[in-house]
């Protein structure tokens, strides 16, 4: 046993690289793909350590080129959710029994193998199976996973260094110990990095995982576990499923030992799983922590002192990065008419620029959005837009789904502060902008702050510092990640902890010391070193 206080290594937030013309990282990324692409690969489920297969495969393949195949996964069923469950539990004494410098280690590790040798597959699975230029893979599923895991074991040291103060003649301690029973994992297809990091920060903590991705996101954590096998994760820590989420609910949620929940999703299906979890209360050992990140319909605000440019370069990166298919991508903006025409002008001009297609291509700033599901969702609101009378498409409102699941970035003016594409969540290329009068800065901020449910994200742009320390106060609960003069999404590991708040989820904020604190339940433990030996108190003389 060590006897030593240790200290980890420097923790820094991953660099992101170019990709230029010539580059060597660039020249590893083409040959990744072109290996990815040159066969048919077989994913199994991970349970207990061991590969596990079925009797029904599902194909993966681009949703930029539905002609080509990339593999096939093992689908499960109950039974394999409940494999899953017996797994986790089998490992958990051993594992939350490790010392924690050892289960940081792994993780560590982990981060190291991604940004070396695993750079450049990580970034081509995500890029093939999600659709994403090379410039959101690297961002996301590399260096933002890179600072989950390394950042997170930072956050863990200082939980176990806050420790109680302590009277004379007694020691009081504080030790923070693994959930009772297993943690649910139920991850999203849009970032590889929240993939990884929802199962991962539980574990870290001494929890064993059940962990469930979505189909569209399976090739590429199909590498999240060949990593954490590689760095040494013991057999049962993280298990890994492919199954319908009705089937892995009716088995969890039912569980005596289910401990916790681990999401990121729709506000809708959360809700969901609150209500079926409240309802199961008395048959778990102990109340399930409930955590999760959920819709958002993200705002940009311009005040009239707003710099133009800024604001339309900040809506071209923040709606249409990786297909709007952020939840905290720009989806509503609130414009001054003093400002409209220079920030339209150079909106448009920027997206004429954008060139779609697959991301194999490196000048595609656009791909496709994730399958079929998403793609008809997404153009059924454009093709109202263009009919209704009070809804304008200034930009796009072309789409395709012959070879691929393309839909142009799309802007909609509107007349009506609460059309439909103003209030309703998309998760595509779809911003819709409301231009108000100058003198109506004051009234905007009501309605803005009343047309969703959501509160993720928002930015506001002014160069006038009250109107900027104005807008702050009166939209406080508006978004749980607030941005000025910047756009609402790219929030960094360590910088800016992400997550919003009413029908956004529970706040817990990802990338920080909050998160970690969800998977552990502390025991104080009070040590006597004179117990009296006599009951009376000196008030009883």
């Amino acid at each position: 046993m060590a006897n030593a206080v240790f200290s980890l290594p420097e923790i820094h937030n991953e660099p992101v690289l170019s990709y230029v013309k010539g580059s060597a990282e660039r020249n590893k990324l083409v040959e990744a793909i072109k290996e990815l692409k040159s066969k048919v690969i077989e994913i199994p489920m991970y349970i207990g350590g061991k590969k596990v297969v079925s009797d029904h495969k599902v194909e993966i393949r681009p949703p930029h080129e539905r002609k080509h195949l990339l593999g096939r996964y093992n689908k499960g069923g109950a039974t394999h959710v409940r494999q899953a469950i017996q797994a986790a539990l089998r490992a958990k004494p051993g594992w939350e029994a490790m010392d924690w410098q050892d289960r940081a280690a792994i993780f560590l590790k982990a981060a190291d193998l991604l940004s070396g040798p695993y750079r450049a597959r990580m970034n081509a699975a995500t890029m093939l199976g999600q659709s994403k230029n090379v410039f959101q893979a690297e961002i996301d599923a590399v260096a933002e996973w890179c600072d989950f895991l390394r950042f997170n074991a930072k956050f863990m040291m200082e939980i176990y260094a806050q420790q109680p103060i302590s009277a004379p003649l007694t020691w009081n301690r504080m030790e923070y110990r693994a959930l009772e029973g297993f943690v649910f994992a139920l991850t999203p297809f849009n970032f590889t990095s929240i993939a990884g990091n929802l199962p991962c920060a539980p574990a870290l903590m001494g929890n064993t995982v059940v962990w469930k991705p979505a189909e569209t996101q399976i090739y590429s954590a199909h590498v999240i576990m060949e990593i954490l096998m590689e760095a040494g994760l013991p057999d049962g820590v993280i298990n890994l499923m492919f199954v319908d989420g009705q089937v892995a609910g009716e088995v969890i949620f039912n569980h005596p030992d289910f401990a916790g929940i681990h999401f990121t999703g729709s506000t809708g299906v959360f809700q969901r799983l609150w209500q079926t979890i409240g309802n199961n209360l008395p048959k778990y050992k102990s109340y399930p922590r409930i955590v999760g990140e959920t819709g958002g319909k993200d705002f940009v605000l311009a005040h009239p002192s707003a710099h133009a440019e800024a604001v339309a370069v900040a809506l071209a990166r923040g709606a249409f990065e990786y297909q709007g298919q952020k939840c905290s991508a720009a989806s509503r903006a609130y414009l001054p008419a003093s400002l409209w025409p220079a920030i339209k002008k150079r909106l448009v001009a920027d997206l004429a620029t954008m060139k779609m297609g697959s991301p194999e291509n490196f000048e595609n700033f656009i791909n496709a959005v994730i399958d079929e599901k998403a793609f008809d969702k997404i153009t059924s609101y454009i093709t109202k837009a263009k009919k209704d009378k009070g809804a304008k498409i200034i930009a796009g409102g072309n789409f395709d789904k012959s070879k691929g699941f393309f839909i142009e970035p799309t802007v909609i003016q509107v007349t009506d502060p609460n059309y439909v594409t103003m209030c309703e969540e998309l998760f595509g290329p779809v911003l819709t902008i409301y231009v108000y009068e100058d003198e109506d800065y004051k009234k905007v901020l009501g309605i803005l702050d009343a047309t969703s449910p959501y509160a993720l994200t928002g930015a506001v742009f002014a160069q006038d510092r009250a109107a900027i320390a104005m807008t702050t106060d009166r939209l406080k609960h508006s978004a749980g990640n607030f941005y000025i003069n910047d756009k609402p999404t790219g929030a960094v590991v360590g910088q800016q902890p992400f997550g919003g708040a009413r029908a956004s989820g529970t706040n817990d904020k990802a990338g920080s010391v909050l998160n970690l604190y969800r998977w552990v339940s502390p025991r104080t433990i009070k040590e006597n070193f004179n117990p009296p030996l006599d009951y009376k108190y000196p008030f009883l003389g």
